[in-house]
């Protein structure tokens, strides 16, 4: 089983950037997402800057996806999905049907989770454009998992989102310049002063979702650390971990401890709750609510 880091979801600063790609060329990661899939009004790193990571990163011995956007609003978001897809060098996640369009029968690429790849006939159809891996929807539980690998096409793989803050909903609105009354248009850049999110809290002030631009996430952080043995069984071929500002190196080294049998799965857990910026939840994966935290499996 594949370790892979997702797509960086949060507006950092180019330094930043290149700062935490360069740490990760040293970790056990084996497959590694990279560009801009939430806004394209987030000019610090560019296409240029995200080809030159990929080129380090693959001299790391890494396997590099250019990652789409997944809502796209302009006809500059289509020229930039154009290049993407285009780039002659590195696979493509197309995170939307115009990207799959750009990819299909013409390079292998990675289909997104939110393509909504919930049946056998639609994962058929798309490993017919010409996907070479699978993403999950975060939301899918185990057992209808199973049920499309009986259906699943010789060859094609199946990552699923395994660690991380859940990409719920994306939308045409900016949350978070709302939340500073402020127009889109002139956002600010603002969501640059949150690198993991901005936390929106219940009127009993505990934490539930995480305001990121035009993008909802869950507040607390989905891991499947303690369920590796489960997706293995199940034959998944990649785990996603979703990049956080702190702490990301020592969490891929947990998972990779698990993998090769030299932690348990409960012991890692365990471990890896210090390094989280909130409460864990694995609900989804076994058929529960998604902010659920279940632990009755763990080895």
């Amino acid at each position: 089983m594949k370790l892979s880091l997702g797509p960086l979801q949060y507006y950092w600063p180019l330094a930043n950037v290149q700062a935490f790609y360069a740490g990760i060329a040293d970790t056990p990661v084996d497959i590694v997402y990279l560009g801009e899939a939430v806004c394209s009004r987030r000019h610090e790193v560019k296409l240029a800057d995200w080809l030159e990571i990929a080129h380090m990163l693959r001299g790391a011995g890494k396997e590099v996806v250019l990652s789409t956007q997944v809502l796209l609003e302009s006809g500059a978001d289509v020229t930039g999905l154009h290049k993407i897809a285009a780039n002659g060098e590195f696979h493509v996640e197309a995170n939307d049907m115009g990207a799959v369009h750009c990819c299909a029968g013409k390079v292998p690429f990675v289909a997104g989770p939110h393509l909504n790849i919930y049946n056998g006939d639609t994962l058929r159809w798309v490993a017919g454009l010409g996907a070479a891996r699978w993403v999950m929807p975060v939301e899918m539980k185990r057992e209808d998992l199973a049920t499309l690998h009986s259906e699943r096409p010789e060859g094609l793989e199946t990552e699923v989102f395994a660690f991380g803050r859940l990409p719920l909903a994306f939308s045409a609105r900016c949350f978070t310049a709302r939340h500073l009354n402020l127009p889109k248009d002139d956002c600010g850049f603002s969501c640059i002063a949150h690198p993991d999110g901005q936390v929106l809290r219940t009127r009993e002030n505990e934490p539930f979702l995480v305001l990121n631009g035009i993008q909802t996430q869950s507040a607390r952080v989905h891991s499947l650390l303690g369920d590796l043995p489960s997706l293995a069984q199940a034959g998944v071929d990649v785990v996603r971990l979703s990049p956080q500002s702190q702490h990301m190196p020592q969490i891929i080294s947990l998972f990779d401890a698990v993998r090769r049998g030299t932690t348990s799965p409960r012991a890692a857990h365990a471990a890896s709750l210090e390094l989280l910026p909130d409460e864990p939840c694995n609900g989804y994966w076994h058929g529960r609510s998604g902010l659920e935290q279940v632990t009755e499996a763990f080895a």
